[in-house]
């Protein structure tokens, strides 16, 4: 755990990031206060330091933002970003392949409630 050379190319590659978006300035603290409550629901204190929810928000927007580069750069051949972009890059990672495949299952689940819901509103709608 004490390994500084391991910690330290996290933190070079944090600040090396924003540099290289150089045309881009991203918008600090949109994600503040849902990154507050996500840490609470670690065990975090329930009112955690600024500094420290900034540190999270800039670690979790480089993620997604890696990510999401990676998936264009697999997706480039075909022409176009898919969720099955996403979930082969993190295939190797199954606790989040399996939290990312359960989500999308409930989501399909959700739309076809949905869709059934709005054919009953139109029967009932027949109806009357």
């Amino acid at each position: 755990m004490n390994n500084t050379s391991a910690g330290t190319p996290s933190k070079v590659k944090v600040g090396a990031a924003q540099p290289s978006e150089a045309g881009f300035k991203r918008k600090r603290g949109v994600f503040q206060k849902d990154l507050q409550h996500m840490m609470y629901g670690f065990g975090d204190d329930p009112n955690p330091l600024p500094e420290t929810v900034a540190l999270v928000e800039d670690i979790v927007v480089e993620y997604v933002t890696d990510l999401v580069h990676k998936a264009q750069n697999v997706a480039s051949k075909r022409g176009r970003l898919l969720t099955e972009d996403f979930l082969f890059l993190i295939r190797k990672d199954l606790p989040k392949l399996n939290r990312c495949t359960e989500l999308l299952s409930m989501n399909e689940e959700l739309k076809q409630a949905r869709k059934a819901f709005e054919v009953d509103e139109e029967k009932l709608a027949t109806i009357e």
